[in-house]
């Protein structure tokens, strides 16, 4: 039966917080309530760049060396973008959206001020992989860049994962301890209540 619904950047602020990355308790249950903060300019910045990625909107904003050599490590074909996926894992309904999909790949465009390697090897995202398994995806790649120059990160299957299912299991440890104090009522699966977590279409 499915208790929870978690989503990957969710985690990765508890992960953070875990690791004492300047994260108190209370920023933690902000996230966790969708608390409001203004959007900063790095933010807006990776937004506007993966439209420019995958919609060609205001791509003349950025260097078209660095368009180019994005766009040049997407799947060919690309077969969907902002692709809804879920894993069930024990009690845990694992859910998110993944950039783009191609045949046998997931991409997830990321910006970054500075790039090190391997900094997506811990990500709540790589989970994703399981998710799309049915959908005979076999590699999670992460094209970054730090607008100078363009990384990959690409996983497997087999990546261990480890790390991430501990976190999770940590995860509902804190939610249980804090729970009078979360409002946002999707963390939560009630009785009878359907697990599915896809956003739904705005009533006209």
């Amino acid at each position: 039966m499915i208790n929870y619904r978690f989503y990957p950047s969710l985690l990765n602020v508890f992960s953070r917080y875990l690791a004492g990355g300047n994260l108190s308790a209370q920023e933690l249950i902000n996230s966790i309530n969708r608390v409001p903060t203004p959007t900063t300019a790095a933010q807006e910045r990776g937004i506007s760049f993966e439209e420019a990625i995958v919609k060609g909107t205001n791509e003349d904003r950025f260097d078209a060396e660095i368009v180019k050599k994005v766009r040049k490590l997407l799947p060919r074909p690309i077969v969907d973008t902002q692709v809804y996926c879920q894993w069930e894992l024990d009690d845990v309904l694992f859910y998110g959206y993944v950039d783009l999909i191609g045949k046998f790949k997931a991409v997830d465009l990321k910006t970054t001020a500075s790039y090190q390697p391997g900094r997506y090897v811990h990500n709540h995202q790589n989970l994703y992989l399981h998710a799309l398994k049915r959908k005979g995806i076999k590699l999670m790649e992460y094209v970054i860049t730090d607008f100078s120059d363009v990384y990959v990160e690409s996983y497997t299957l087999t990546h261990p994962i480890d790390k991430q299912l501990e976190e999770i299991r940590l995860f509902k440890t804190f939610l249980e301890e804090h729970r009078p104090l979360i409002t946002d009522k999707k963390i939560f699966v009630a009785p009878g209540e359907d697990t599915d977590a896809r956003r739904r279409p705005m009533s006209q």
